[in-house]
């Protein structure tokens, strides 16, 4: 049962995926940094300076000056702006997966539309055709 276990890890495609995961999730971070320190930003510039991630809606009593503080306290909060975020990190991910996606199906097709090889020269069985065309005359 070990070995069988072995031989399943082994395989290319558990490892190709088990790869494929821990690349993601260090994509994420970088995604997210992204997302944070450079979009955000500049989408809070045009939009006068709001920051989403701080966005929410208190939905208990008491007044709290920012959505940590009402955390802090146990309100109940509607965090829409922390859903603003998910939702532009989203479309981040799905963008730069979309665009990896397109150039590896550009070098599949390109790959595929490359002129075939020359044969090397005629085969053993034309050889021998043609030798047995030149003793008939």
């Amino acid at each position: 049962m070990i070995k069988e276990f072995k031989d399943f890890i082994a395989k290319g495609n558990v490892m190709d995926m088990a790869v494929g995961i821990i690349i993601g999730a260090a994509f994420t971070a970088i995604v997210g940094s992204l997302v944070a320190d450079l979009i955000n930003p500049i989408i809070s510039l045009f939009m006068g300076g709001a920051d989403f991630s701080g966005m929410y809606a208190n939905l208990s009593d008491g007044e709290y000056a920012n959505i940590g503080a009402a955390e802090e306290a146990g309100a109940a909060v509607f965090a829409y702006g922390r859903f603003i975020m998910a939702i532009i990190n989203f479309l981040v991910i799905a963008f730069v997966v979309f665009m990896l996606v397109r150039q590896v199906n550009k070098m599949k097709k390109a790959e595929e539309e490359a002129p075939a090889a020359e044969p090397a020269g005629p085969t053993q069985e034309e050889l021998l055709a043609d030798i047995l065309k030149a003793l008939k005359k």
